[in-house]
């Protein structure tokens, strides 16, 4: 068996190993490799993948350009059930189940994250405490950021697409040893993990030594900042847990495994609420500060088999390669301007938080209780919004890198126009019951009536700006699918920090908390205004008006559904029942004035949902 060749298709797995998640997560049963070489096959050797994580810049000869096109084609005529080669980069079968795993397991996630902040709210109420433990979670919200949802993965998820391309290319010829010494995934890992984990660890120390600073730093205005220190030291320790678990996800999203990636919120909160129900009574808000460490570690747990089984542990060296191949997949100083463009965005859109927190620091005790709290509930909206721009994102990195400009167009669009019904369906219902929402959620032991109303007007100020949050998540995706990132989402990230900064330092001093928050609204829906309009003249060629004018007859219909419910919430006294009909009533006014308004998303919705009911139904058949 060692010294059977390889020839240009990878051979099969295991049948345990090859179809794992392939029912569950949407994983296609054959390996995702050839697809990846196929669909960036015009890219593979043009210059060297970025072993920091960096994508790999493009090129390849031209009959390989025409090999990768078409087969990119073929693909998509499989996935979509077609061979239509103008159909958009499509959301395949495989990857609406994927889709769908992943939208259900961070839906859970949410609802865990929910229990979480319940607990919070319940043990700690919205003082002191919470303040500082809450300034000590600011690490993990930047390090989440960084190494998880942004950073990490428009770093790596380009670059181990690449990395598998190269390996449908590179195995013609060679034995099954000589494969898998030369394999470029594997190569990648170990060019990457190992320094990685050495930074992670080093800036991990640096923050435990430096903490009393970090939290002077943070929020100057805090009366004691010994319980935000101490808890600081332990949600330090995200930054190499987060790291590890980001980079994981990063590598089985390309290799088109989505379960375990989905799963890492659900074993994250599963952490912190086991450690507050088990030492709250003995460390106080410490003990949530431990479980914020713990669940870090379980979502690296949650991930490992996985990654052994699909990616697996590199090598040293590629034993036998040639140099041009070792150099290709050792990091080099270069990396930093590929990195950079990624970095610095996920730095400015995380730094909100950290302006708000600053600026809250000074006001009432409380004050960031309740925009914690009103932020967590009103981005939920937004979260699940944008779970299919997450799933598609190696599909438009795969257009992008195959030359498929016209599928990648409309993948992207659709995504706008699929993420926008979502989040402004659920920003209707956030605005218009929020009180109630608050008060079903939140009120209990510490947590008092006068902390949800607080909590709510605060809330729906927030939901101002989740249709700007939804864009510019799912906006910065198609710029970081090209080769080399651009600085563009950098710098329209930066303007709007700058906004958020300016406006809540003129309006905290007036209006305290609603400031802050529209601040934040106002900030974030910048930047959202400069991705739509960069995005068609410089990486996707969008049909910019359009877009706008589809967001806008959304946008109309979410107003009279948040009216209506704002209207008819106070009407029943329990705030349960209440907030339930209110999950019927919006969605229902959000169909009926989109109808009116000839919302294209709307009018095609109960088509596409009878359509699913009748794969469904016939799947029930066919089992039975």
């Amino acid at each position: 068996m060692a010294g059977r060749p390889v020839t240009g298709t990878p051979p099969r797995r295991p049948a345990a190993a090859a179809t794992d998640l392939a029912a569950t997560a949407g994983r296609p049963p054959r390996p995702a490799e050839p697809d990846a070489a196929r669909g960036a096959g015009a890219h593979g050797d043009r210059g060297r993948v970025i072993a920091s994580g960096g994508p790999a810049v493009a090129g390849a000869s031209a009959a390989t350009e025409s090999q990768g096109t078409a087969a990119a084609r073929a693909r998509a005529g499989r996935e979509t059930g077609s061979g239509d080669p103008g159909a958009p980069a499509p959301l395949g079968r495989y990857l609406a189940k994927a889709a769908a795993v992943t939208a259900g397991l961070t839906a859970a996630g949410a609802v865990f994250g929910l229990v979480r902040d319940q607990t919070i709210a319940h043990l700690f109420g919205a003082g002191h405490d919470s303040d500082a433990f809450l300034i000590a979670w600011t690490v993990p919200e930047m390090a989440s950021t960084l190494l998880i949802e942004d950073a990490m993965a428009l770093l790596m998820v380009p670059a181990f697409s690449h990395a598998l391309a190269r390996r449908a290319a590179d195995r013609a010829g060679l034995t099954r040893k000589e494969a898998r010494a030369q394999d470029p995934v594997r190569l990648l890992v170990a060019a990457t993990l190992p320094r990685l984990l050495v930074l992670l660890a080093a800036v991990a120390s640096v923050l435990i030594v430096a903490a009393p600073l970090v939290v002077g730093v943070l929020a100057p205005g805090l009366p004691d900042p010994d319980l935000a220190v101490q808890c600081t030291r332990l949600t330090a320790l995200t930054v190499i847990t987060f790291g590890i678990a980001g980079y994981f996800s990063a590598a089985l999203r390309a290799h088109r495994s989505f379960l375990p990636p989905a799963a890492i919120y659900v074993s994250y909160n599963v952490g912190i609420i086991g450690a507050m129900v088990a030492l709250h009574a003995l460390w106080g808000v410490r003990a949530a500060a431990a479980g914020v460490a713990l669940g870090g570690a379980l979502m690296v747990l949650v991930q490992l088999p996985a990654f052994i089984r699909n990616v697996g542990f590199g090598p040293s060296r590629a034993k036998g390669a040639p140099r041009s191949r070792r150099d290709r997949d050792r990091p080099t100083l270069i990396a930093f301007g590929l990195i950079a463009p990624v970095i610095f965005f996920a730095v400015f859109r995380q730094s909100q938080v950290l302006v708000e927190r600053f600026l809250a620091a000074s006001l009432p005790s409380g004050a960031i209780s309740h925009l914690n709290y009103a932020q967590k509930v009103a981005q939920m909206p937004m979260v699940l919004s944008l779970m299919i721009c997450t799933v598609t994102f190696p599909v438009v990195a795969q257009a992008m890198a195959g030359g498929e400009r016209e599928k990648a167009r409309r993948r992207v669009e659709r995504d706008l126009a699929l993420a926008s019904l979502a989040v402004l369906m659920g920003t209707a219902l956030v605005i218009g019951y929020a009180p109630q929402i608050i008060q079903v959620l939140f009120e209990r032991g510490a947590f008092t009536h006068r902390d949800t109303l607080a909590t709510a007007s605060v809330m729906r100020v927030y939901g101002l700006g989740l249709l700007g949050h939804c864009l510019v998540g799912a906006l910065s995706r198609p710029f970081f699918s090209t080769a080399r990132p651009t600085w563009f989402p950098a710098v329209a990230m930066g303007a709007g920090l700058l906004v958020n900064i300016v406006f809540g330092a003129l309006a905290v001093g007036w209006w305290g908390t609603y400031g802050i928050a529209a601040a934040n609204a106002a900030g974030i829906s910048t930047t959202a205004a400069l991705l739509l309009t960069g995005l068609g003249s410089r990486i996707v060629a969008i049909q910019v008006r359009r877009v706008a004018v589809s967001i806008g007859r959304l946008a109309v219909a979410a107003v009279a559904a948040c009216a209506t419910g704002w209207i008819a919430g106070p009407m029943i006294p329990d705030p349960l029942l209440s907030a339930a009909l209110g999950c019927l009533l919006v969605p229902a006014m959000f169909g009926a004035t989109g109808m009116a308004m000839r919302a294209l998303e709307v009018t095609v919705l109960p088509a596409q949902i009878a359509q699913l009911t009748s794969q469904l139904t016939q799947r029930f058949r066919n089992a039975r």
